[in-house]
């Protein structure tokens, strides 16, 4: 058995990973903390885990959670991950690290965050599974963005096909992106029977998808999110510009070879969110504008499961060998 240690485990996407890791057949959760909720039954707190655990939540040392764990979900806010990972790592610890500490290059990272990379020089894989998957052995994962996943996904395959001459990502995310912590953005009377743009230009995601966007000219990759009023999910728009017209055929036959046993991309109709919350697939659908050299390739993620929590234990899978669907296997709820 895998053992398993969480580091921030009362936040959304802490919650996700318990919920998935509860019933993966070869992991088992050793440790979960949290400062606020030290000492506390995890199922009395968040009683839809009645039954399935007797775990309590902890506040220990990193030492402690090192010594006791295979692999180790950083699951904490921006700017913390860096100043734990270096000491999990001298215990031969695996870590995943669910926050954008590792993501990008240090000096792009310290330009989005303004703050200085404490760990700089740490040999890291970007956790993209579908771009990434040969990961057997790797120390340190950086797991993607949820925004990122979607739109990296959604254009990837024509963006390495050498087509895209632009593309204008528009995503419309679930409240719960904005995390646990009540906000005026979370907060019902703001958001009901509301959309909300935020940072229109200027979200700190983007970067992520011009580092993996490569190939195309960093000016012409451009990103809106929104705020909808759903619980979970993002939605993307993609408008994709081509150098040169293409046949529809020939479009998806880029996307059907570029995620050919690809378990988690299913590429079909036009996607919505009521087909993935809750699991971890990527759906992805695409129309060709005939009159121009436009394609809008719209994708759906559940943004806690493939857009975090699943798409980390995914990793895991790969880290440890394992197949990358183990654990991973539950359907969309629908309706």
């Amino acid at each position: 058995m895998i053992r398993v240690g969480i580091i921030g485990g009362s936040g959304y996407t802490g919650l996700e990973l318990i919920r998935i890791l509860l019933n993966h057949p070869e992991a088992e959760i050793v440790a979960v903390t949290s400062r606020k909720l030290s000492g506390k039954l995890l199922k009395d707190v968040y009683p839809h885990l009645v039954g399935l655990t007797d775990l309590k939540f902890e506040d220990v040392s990193i030492d402690s959670i090192s010594e006791r764990s295979d692999v180790v979900f950083t699951a904490v806010p921006h700017t913390r991950a860096m100043a734990y990972v270096p000491r999990i790592l001298e215990y031969g610890c695996k870590v995943i690290d669910l926050s954008a500490d590792y993501r990008l290059d240090p000096g792009v990272y310290e330009d989005v965050y303004g703050i200085e990379h404490k760990d700089p020089r740490r040999g890291v894989v970007y956790g993209l599974c579908e771009l990434y998957p040969e990961i057997e052995g790797v120390n340190l994962i950086a797991n993607p963005g949820c925004y990122p996943t979607g739109a990296i996904l959604a254009a990837v395959p024509l963006v390495r096909a050498g087509l895209v001459e632009r593309v204008i990502f528009d995503s419309k995310s679930g409240i719960s992106g904005a995390g646990a912590e009540p906000s005026a953005t979370s907060h019902f009377p703001n958001l009901a029977e509301n959309i909300k743009p935020y940072r229109v230009t200027t979200h700190r995601h983007l970067p992520e998808m011009i580092q993996e966007l490569k190939g195309v000219d960093p000016s012409k990759i451009s990103f809106t999110p929104h705020v909808i009023p759903t619980i979970r999910g993002i939605l993307t728009t993609a408008h994709v510009i081509l150098e040169r017209s293409i046949e529809e055929d020939e479009v998806q036959a880029i996307f059907d070879e570029f995620y050919h046993n690809k378990p988690f991309v299913r590429v079909g109709r036009i996607p919505d969110l009521a087909n993935v919350k809750g699991s971890n697939f990527c759906d992805i659908g695409f129309e060709l504008e005939k009159s121009s050299n436009r394609i809008v390739v719209i994708s759906a993620i559940d943004n806690l499961v493939k857009g975090a929590s699943g798409q980390a234990v995914q990793n895991m899978n790969l880290v440890f060998g394992l197949n990358e669907r183990t654990g991973l296997d539950n359907l969309g709820i629908y309706p």
